[in-house]
């Protein structure tokens, strides 16, 4: 597994915030029964950084938490039955692994929404880093039971790795 990362911020946590992404992202692969070691791209920015991805790309024009672009177009989600019809594109040339796609991630926001939330700031990255992977799997909560379906894996996936939202 590679994960690709880069500090576009200096706000950063007082946790190692690359060791948390790798222990949540392998726990997410791990249970969405992914056969393939993974290359995923992660970006932690700011507010100001993620706003302007957010509207180049999804012409919101406003910060967001986390952005997730997917580099597979699963037919359902975590389904890999057909990763390997496209060999040269779906797989990294030099290491074999399934390239999955971009997460970005605002500190900042991630900062202001654990104080919000009131539960600690390693539990809001790793459902932001968790729910991206999500994502990046082909899920999304565009209809109620879609979301449903978001929020019980993310639930499964922290409590697997003790990770609560009573964590303050």
């Amino acid at each position: 597994m590679t994960i690709l990362t880069e500090w576009e911020t200096k706000i950063s946590f007082d946790f190692d915030a690359e060791a948390l992404a790798e222990q949540v992202i392998i726990a997410a692969c791990e249970a969405e029964g992914c056969p393939y070691e993974i290359q995923v791209n992660l970006t932690f920015t700011d507010n100001d950084g993620i706003h302007g991805i957010n509207r180049l790309h999804r012409g919101i024009d406003a910060p967001t938490d986390v952005l997730s672009f997917p580099m597979q177009n699963l037919d359902t989600p975590a389904d890999f039955s057909r990763v390997e019809e496209c060999v040269e594109e779906n797989f990294d040339p030099d290491t074999g692994e399934l390239l999955l796609g971009d997460i970005v991630v605002s500190t900042q926001k991630a900062k202001e929404q654990a104080e919000s939330y009131g539960h600690s700031e390693k539990r809001e990255l790793a459902f932001l880093i968790l729910h991206s992977m999500l994502h990046l799997f082909g899920y999304d909560h565009e209809t109620e039971a879609e979301r449903e379906e978001m929020e019980a894996r993310q639930r499964a996936v922290l409590d697997g790795l003790g990770i609560t939202r009573s964590d303050g």
